[in-house]
């Protein structure tokens, strides 16, 4: 996923006019994706650097997740993860994630999303879609195509899915993604893991852990709001007496 900057609709600061919310929603989203772009401008010579901690340390898996023994590669200098709690169904959850092709209703960064073969998705299933990067200095306003093959999944449980990114001035070689799902107390825990390899993201590997780790922050913050919005999240919460 690439990055994005989530809305915060709790904070009374941001604009009470929808059109409005929806303007700074996008100025955001561009904003952000400038990171994603510039990356097509960095430096020839690759930089050592570690790869990045997960934003909540305390809610690492410690590289141990696992979807039918498979996980992200443990190779890549680009890495991150993160966890949240979503007070929602697992079923919810879970039909919100893997309904690709619905993805663009409620994920502003992506534009366009297409199922390429048939069926419920599973494990050799295909789909392909895209998000925008502006231009820069450096680069050409672009859109990324990225095509994914689902490598493995268990049905509300996990999913890994992998593939290129590829865009005018801007590719990343492969992005390996891992989502798992477990119920909790008041709902479900939903950790992400990704890596990208590629020798234009690794010229410059803090800024492309920071619009990956940008990227999939605000997934999971859109996940979260989409579905604790549906009506079956409503009606699971407790009701005050």
């Amino acid at each position: 996923m690439f990055s994005t900057v989530p809305s915060n609709p709790s904070n009374p600061s941001n604009p009470s006019n929808p059109s409005n919310a929806r303007g700074t929603r996008k100025a955001a989203v561009t904003l952000a994706l400038a990171v994603t772009a510039v990356l097509a401008g960095t430096i020839p010579t690759a930089q050592a650097a570690k790869p990045a901690k997960p934003a909540d340390p305390a809610a690492s898996h410690a590289g141990t997740s696992r979807c039918g023994g498979r996980g992200v590669d443990s190779d890549a200098l680009i890495r991150y993860e993160s966890d949240i709690v979503i007070k929602a169904p697992l079923a919810t959850v879970w039909k919100l994630q893997t309904d690709v092709e619905r993805w663009p209703s409620w994920q502003p960064p992506v534009t366009t999303a297409e199922r390429l073969d048939l069926g419920r998705l599973k494990a050799g299933s295909r789909f392909r879609w895209t998000t925008p990067a502006p231009a820069t200095p450096t680069t050409p306003a672009t859109t990324l195509t990225i095509t994914s093959t689902v490598q493995e999944l268990r049905r509300h449980n996990c999913i890994l899915w992998s593939g290129p990114a590829i865009g005018e001035g801007l590719r990343i070689d492969e992005g390996v993604h891992l989502w798992t799902f477990r119920k909790v107390k008041g709902g479900v825990r939903v950790h992400t893991e990704e890596t990208w390899t590629g020798d234009q993201v690794e010229a410059d590997v803090p800024t492309a852990t920071a619009a990956l780790g940008a990227g999939l922050d605000a997934w999971l913050h859109d996940l979260k709001t989409t579905a604790e919005a549906t009506p079956a999240a409503r009606a699971a919460q407790p009701r005050l007496p």
